[in-house]
């Protein structure tokens, strides 16, 4: 008989295979709801299509890295290597804190030399870190976390800023992006949960937890063939003033964006929202563990395998969700007036992104409430799992709406300063030893940063889509 995790698992996938297909039905009509729009859709179809099939077989590939190695770098550190607590702790904090330092960089970088270069130099540098990581002295340590930590600033900066720009370049409609970044969020998941099947049989096959990290560095190898082949280059804004140009610190860039972000209160809600909600997801992947072993309340182990394939089947129904209320938006506008077409998909996600935040909250709300209740708080977390899932394109979305191209890398590179400082201060005040506390933190984050996007983002949109029509001219 499957026990109580085996059996969530296969409602899940069976819930989210019948998610797929009737994702992929109303896919299909609302490709074909309107035969007016049938010769527009032919003309984008292909250069959507290819856009899509470049990006997420590279995100994909990119990701499955990651993946791969994430489950084991702690095991790596402490039972393979035997080096005692504080000195692994001391290298997460340096990957962290690297990724924070030069997370403003990496942006300028991208912006100013090109997405498409610095995404191939993310392969580069996370190969290495993967090389490094197998040689057990510290320093050599030390610096493949150096480096894993460039790495990381990199890919949640400059690969999303590739494809919106690649999207705007093609001039694709925003309902094509949407499209495509639900799918990369969706993939993510299938990736996630096919890569820590995969690692799981490699540790077993080698009896080493270092086999990740090499099997990671060959599929990166590959993802920089990838993107060298199929990738078409792109910039922000060229800054040509001697003092900036040619400079690996970007000064004057870095001082544009700043001035950008502190004149936009929208994009300081959007900075908040990313310092909260991912700072709260990488707390808690510290946190589940523990908190589900205290809520058991038994000395035997729990399937963790199993557990973590159900939070990464959650996140795909959360990506599902999401696709599926933008695509019936993008059905239900499809009549409506020209003029709010830019505007209204804006709007829709900022609400989106509102009410994940608040369903967050509300999910780490549950689990301190229901601290001594196992079954409860497993159901919070993989809820938390589906507001991840929707969480990246809906944010996502907005950042390609709201911050300009010659910034956009810059700009997405900036906002994880306060992320990784966030973090970084969690872990050293050890989050282990007050899990109550940090969820109640995050929850009351989570709050706040969903009343600030209803409140400025959303009713800022509002006020002005009912200004517009009195401001035209008759």
């Amino acid at each position: 008989m499957l026990s109580f995790y085996e059996l969530q698992l296969v409602y899940f996938a069976a819930a989210c295979a019948l998610w797929l297909l009737v994702d992929h039905l109303l896919a299909k009509r609302n490709q074909n709801a309107s035969a007016e729009r049938e010769s527009l859709l032919n003309n984008s179809s292909s250069a959507r299509w290819r856009l899509a099939r470049s990006y997420l077989i590279v995100y994909g590939i990119v990701m499955g890295a990651d993946w791969l190695q994430g489950p084991y770098v702690y095991s790596l550190y402490q039972e393979q290597y035997a080096f005692p607590e504080r000195l692994v702790a001391l290298l997460f904090v340096t990957g962290f804190m690297t990724a924070g330092l030069t997370a403003p960089l990496v942006g300028a970088w991208a912006d100013t030399y090109g997405r498409k270069r610095l995404c191939q130099v993310f392969c580069v540098t996370y190969a290495l870190a993967c090389l490094f990581i197998q040689v057990p002295i510290l320093p050599v340590l030390l610096f493949g976390r150096v480096l894993g930590g460039i790495s990381t600033s990199i890919l949640y900066s400059a690969f999303e800023s590739w494809l919106i720009s690649s999207s705007n370049n093609l001039m694709l409609p925003q309902s094509d992006l949407s499209s495509i970044l639900g799918r990369a969020t969706l993939l993510n998941g299938f990736v996630a949960t096919g890569a820590g099947v995969f690692s799981n049989k490699l540790v077993g096959w080698t009896g080493s937890y270092a086999s990740p990290f090499i099997a990671s560095g060959l599929l990166l190898v590959l993802a920089y063939l990838a993107i060298q082949g199929a990738w078409t280059e792109n910039y922000g804004a060229p800054d040509t003033t001697s003092e900036s140009a040619g400079s690996i610190f970007q000064a004057k860039r870095l001082a544009q964006a700043w001035h950008i972000v502190r004149s936009d209160p929208h994009l300081l809600v959007i900075g908040l929202t990313q310092t909260c909600f991912e700072g709260s997801m990488y707390l808690f992947v510290f946190l589940w563990v523990p908190s589900l072993q205290e809520a058991a309340g038994t000395r035997d182990a729990l399937p963790l395998g199993y557990i973590f394939s159900c939070f990464m089947v959650a996140m795909m129904l959360g990506s599902l969700l999401y696709t599926t209320v933008t695509a019936l938006f993008s059905r239900s506008e499809a009549g409506g007036a020209a003029g709010l077409a830019q505007e209204e998909p804006l709007v829709l996600h900022a609400k989106l992104s509102s009410l994940v935040c608040a369903a967050a909250a509300l999910a780490f709300a549950v689990t301190i409430a229901c601290r001594h209740d196992e079954h409860v708080r497993f159901w919070a977390f993989c809820a938390f799992e589906a507001c991840v899932g929707m969480y990246y394109p809906v944010q996502g979305m907005l950042r390609g709406s709201l911050i300009s191209n010659e910034h956009r890398a810059t700009l997405s590179s900036l906002f994880r300063v306060p992320l990784n400082v966030f973090v970084v201060v969690s872990l050293l005040t050890g989050v282990s030893s007050a899990r109550d506390k940090v969820l109640t933190a995050c929850a009351a984050m989570l709050g706040f940063s969903s009343l600030m996007t209803a409140g400025v983002i959303v009713t800022g949109l509002d006020r002005r889509r009912a200004a517009e029509p009195a401001g035209r001219p008759a």
